[in-house]
């Protein structure tokens, strides 16, 4: 239960004013109920005329507070049948006991009523809290997680935080209270008798506990199988198309039923144990009952009992009343095992620390006026080095090309500028100002990307563009796409720029998605380009019209270009090869042919 307090401890607090109404009608509630039970001593008294006492009113403040309430009730029933007669009486007292009745389930229903915006509410911070945190975090988590596990955390084990836990919080709040009240009630009536069923009692609790801690465990267990399935399942809609060209449906499928089995076996499991609490805890119950029962009615039967016939069968109702609390915060108690199982999973994703962080004395808003600087920068993903001791200069205005061959780090190179993640070594300048130094929202502002996979959303030409940009106007849009070569195509569709694209823009050639992202990086007009092999997935019309729009975007700007197809660098200001994290060779195109070395090999192996 620890676990279950600290989970509301971070999420309650700005729900608590729900919270202590939903406290406030359970104790109301659970009063009134203990009062309405109290009914049936009278009613029964009068139905088997058990008692020939007579009473006399006592004057409140005179003597015990139980003693005197309980006299003056008795005085008023047995006046009310010497003036009335007992049917009239007992019609009365049936009278008083629906309004109590009432009474009583109104504030039930307040109290569960007054729950609901705080459980709705806990549970959408959550799901924001996880959503804001997921797209807070660098690129280097996403690398070393599994997109579809991180997909389960945030829909699957949310929702099972929703399903488990939130939805219990009313039995977790109301059957305590009950239990604490009808427990002082027995108490009240028979310290003795009640000290007996307290003996009892911790034994019932102590073998639920026993299931209560297995169930936990297992869900763990198949929350991270369901992570597992769900991951499975976005890299099979990833890559049907290979799977389809491979022939291997019938791995994959065997791969999945494999998983999908012992995700069914476990939850078979887990249903067995929560499936469990209900018949246990009503045996256990009954039991109980049945020794009280004979204890109390042992004593009474040989006089030796401190309660009455009539108060111990209200001794007896408010004992079993006690029951069905108890089931169902047993039953609380399981099913908010499998929320906290869950929300151990969402914790992860929560308490992922972001390592790319903002100074505490930023950099006020930069732009760049004189030159971008990597010195002696070196980088690694885990163990090996990726960039090792490079040094390089990017003026402002100038186009630097990086090449070589997969796995060189050009790209890497590139995702340092950003702070996409933060070299372990030597540092990158900005006008001689370190980019650690500077807000990371400031730092990417004056950055504008176009990546070789277009990474468009599903939405309209227009929101696609201006993605980012905030107050751009019609005309502004346009012409970054006439700029882009995409106005002519885009008018060409039926609803022109209102246009819906499709998921990543499925309804567009490779080249039309290119366009979209260079119009979008048009409308940013950022100081710094950087393109990442942006032509080299398309045909060679397409590259013709998206090399043309890159033309017109790379004009007076200071530009990082990384490329396989070396024809499109040809006239960088500076062309760096790169080879296993290093910068083996530096130049302008013809000097760099004109020296025979690695570029030339690369030239001629694409001439080839």
């Amino acid at each position: 239960m620890k676990d279950l307090f600290k989970l509301l401890l971070r999420f309650v607090p700005p729900y608590k004013k729900y919270l202590f109404l939903n406290v406030f009608f359970n104790i109301l509630a659970t009063i009134l109920s203990v009062f309405s039970f109290a009914l049936i001593i009278p009613i029964l008294e009068i139905l088997f005329k058990t008692s020939d006492a007579t009473y006399t009113y006592i004057p409140w403040g005179e003597g015990e507070l139980k003693d005197v309430v309980i006299n003056n009730f008795y005085w008023l029933v047995t006046d009310l049948m010497q003036t009335n007669g007992a049917i009239w009486t007992l019609m009365a007292l049936g009278v008083w006991l629906i309004i109590m009745t009432f009474a009583k389930t109104m504030s039930s229903y307040l109290s569960s009523a007054s729950i609901i915006p705080l459980r709705g509410g806990v549970v959408r911070d959550i799901r924001s809290f996880v959503y804001k945190k997921v797209v807070s975090l660098p690129i280097g988590f996403f690398t070393s997680e599994r997109k579809g596990d991180i997909m389960a955390r945030m829909t699957g084990d949310v929702a099972e935080v929703e399903n488990s836990v939130m939805t219990s919080l009313d039995m977790m709040f109301k059957n305590p209270i009950m239990i604490i009240v009808y427990l002082g009630t027995m108490f009240m009536l028979s310290w003795q008798l009640t000290l007996f069923v307290l003996v009892l009692l911790p034994l019932a609790g102590l073998l639920m506990g026993k299931v209560g801690k297995s169930l936990k465990r297992k869900s763990l267990d198949a929350q991270q199988q369901w992570g597992g399935l769900m991951a499975q399942i976005e890299e099979t809609l990833g890559g049907l198309r290979i799977i389809k060209a491979f022939n291997a449906e019938k791995k994959i499928n065997m791969r999945f039923n494999k998983a999908n089995d012992r995700f069914y076996h476990t939850t078979n499991r887990i249903g067995r144990r929560q499936t469990l609490a209900h018949p246990m805890s009503e045996f256990l119950g009954t039991t109980t009952i049945a020794i009280v029962l004979w204890f109390g009615g042992a004593l009474i039967l040989q006089g030796n009992s401190v309660i009455s016939a009539g108060e111990f069968i209200y001794y007896l109702i408010i004992f079993y009343s006690i029951i069905n609390p108890a089931k169902d915060l047993t039953k609380a108690f399981y099913t908010i095992q499998r929320g906290l199982a869950a929300m151990v999973r969402v914790d992860k994703i929560l308490a992922t620390e972001n390592p790319i962080k903002d100074p505490e004395n930023p950099v006020g808003p930069v732009s760049l006026n004189d030159a971008i600087e990597y010195r002696g920068i070196r980088f690694r993903y885990s163990d090996e080095w990726v960039i090792k001791d490079v040094n390089l200069t990017i003026k402002k205005g100038q186009t630097v090309a990086l090449v070589g061959q997969s796995g060189s780090g050009k790209s890497t190179m590139a995702d340092l500028l950003p702070r996409f993640y933060d070299v372990q070594e030597g540092d990158i300048y900005i006008d001689g100002v370190n980019i650690k130094d500077m807000r990371v929202h400031d730092l990417r502002s004056i950055m504008g990307n176009v990546n070789q996979e277009a990474i468009l959303f599903n939405d309209t030409f227009y929101n696609n563009i201006t993605f980012g940009v905030e107050n751009a106007t019609q005309e502004q849009v346009e012409e970054a796409a006439r700029i882009a070569n995409a106005h002519d195509f885009i008018m060409a569709t039926e609803e022109g720029y209102d246009t819906p694209i499709g998921d990543r823009g499925c309804r567009l050639s490779g080249g039309q998605r290119q366009r979209i992202s260079i119009a979008r990086a048009i409308l940013k007009n950022p100081p710094i380009l950087i393109l990442d092999e942006a032509t080299s997935a398309l045909d060679t019309e397409s590259e013709r019209l998206v090399q043309e729009a890159l033309e017109n975007l790379m004009k007076n700007r200071t530009t990082l270009v990384i490329a396989h197809r070396l024809s499109t660098i040809k006239d960088a200001d500076i062309i760096c090869v790169m080879h296993e994290g290093e910068i083996v060779e530096q130049g302008r195109h013809d000097e760099l042919i004109a020296r025979g070395g690695y570029y030339k090999h690369l030239v001629d192996m694409q001439q080839f």
